[in-house]
């Protein structure tokens, strides 16, 4: 799919990074596909998981943002997170452009 957008549309875009939702660390096709993200994708894999929770799924039927309807949910606490990680990321330089000290 991204090669198809890059020849067609954009021949800039680049992915930023992978983000596992829906993750169930007790569900063993959860950790084999992170591990196989992992094991691809190296660097582009977020650290953030934002894992299957009842208040997510709840969330649009109540016509709100999770911070909204349950800013102390899981869901809401990791995709906090995730903001974080995305912010650090965009100020962070990459490694081989940080200047020896």
């Amino acid at each position: 799919t991204i090669k198809a957008v890059r020849k067609r549309l954009n021949p800039g875009l680049e992915i930023e990074g992978l983000l596992r939702t829906m993750y169930d660390v007790r569900n063993n096709l959860s950790n084999d596909v992170s591990a196989q993200l992992h094991k691809h994708f190296g660097d582009k894999l977020l650290r953030s998981i934002i894992p299957r929770n009842i208040r997510l799924a709840e969330a649009p039927s109540h016509g709100k943002p999770i911070n909204l309807y349950d800013r102390e949910s899981r869901g809401a606490i990791a995709y906090l997170g995730l903001a974080g990680e995305m912010l650090r990321r965009e100020r962070t330089p990459p490694a081989a452009a940080q200047p020896v000290i």
